[in-house]
């Protein structure tokens, strides 16, 4: 991305940030630090829960989504790779920027997914590895974390190493859109809302009563089965954790009354 379109970027990104609520510019922050923590358990008082209605639009929810994903897209594009001139090298580019998520929403998206020690884990885009990592530590079942990135595979090889469970959990550099996620119980995400839809013709393979977990994303035309807002102690901001169990219930759209139309 050469300047004059970062500089564009920045301001379109400064007039949406500006209309903003104050909570909304808060979950906007690129969060860039986690604190891995195996043993922290979430306080009840920072949890809340919310079962999901029938037919209904969560405008704020859409708005907070743009936003971020408005964020991160424009990331991926300022930190993408450099023109090399003399010798091109054709490499994949993540499809997101590497975020890390707080230790105790890992220990969530983990407890709302039900994780138990026969359960094989799947992380995609699994970063330094702390969820896969987590999962085997604390739950005592096989994970395997998959990333696009040498240098995030890197990280998660030394995390898995560190933490001494090389015997549990396993770090493959794969693009995840070419995976076949069918042996998984236990299917664990922090991408952008389109790449969560790229990936439902995989998800629907998962066997039934397979769980899916998302951090901060949801699953547009897939009604989920919890959502959870969690306030990180680790980074003061608000957090949203998406639950969807196998078979995928598609969301079903409500045609509007001529009255409805008007209105």
């Amino acid at each position: 991305m050469n300047k004059k379109m970062l500089v564009c970027s920045a301001a379109v990104l400064a007039i949406l940030l500006a209309g903003c609520t104050g909570r909304q510019a808060d979950r906007t922050a690129v969060r860039l630090e986690g604190d891995d923590n195996p043993n922290y358990t979430v306080p009840e008082s920072a949890l809340d829960v919310t079962e999901p209605q029938e037919n209904q639009e969560d405008i704020t929810s859409q708005v907070d989504d743009a936003l971020i994903s408005f964020v991160r897209e424009a990331a991926v594009a300022s930190t993408g790779p450099q023109e090399n001139k003399e010798e091109p090298v054709k490499e994949q580019v993540p499809d997101v920027i590497y975020v890390p998520t707080p230790q105790d929403v890992v220990d969530k998206m983990l407890e709302m997914a039900q994780v138990k020690k026969d359960n094989l884990v799947y992380d995609l885009g699994c970063g330094d590895g702390r969820i896969v990592v987590t999962a085997a530590m604390k739950h005592g079942c096989k994970a395997i974390g998959y990333d696009i990135d040498p240098e995030r595979v890197k990280e998660s090889l030394e995390n898995v190493e560190k933490s001494k469970v090389g015997n549990l959990v396993t770090i493959e550099q794969k693009d995840i859109f070419t995976l076949d996620l069918s042996e998984a119980d236990v299917v664990t995400l922090y991408l952008l809302p389109s790449l969560n839809v790229r990936l439902i013709p995989q998800l629907e393979k998962l066997r039934p009563g397979s769980r899916i977990v998302s951090h901060d994303f949801r699953m547009k035309g897939v009604k989920p089965d919890k959502v959870v807002r969690l306030t990180s102690t680790e980074d003061n901001s608000k957090h949203k954790i998406y639950l969807w169990t196998t078979p995928l219930r598609k969301a079903i759209k409500k045609n509007k009354t001529s009255a409805e139309k008007i209105d």
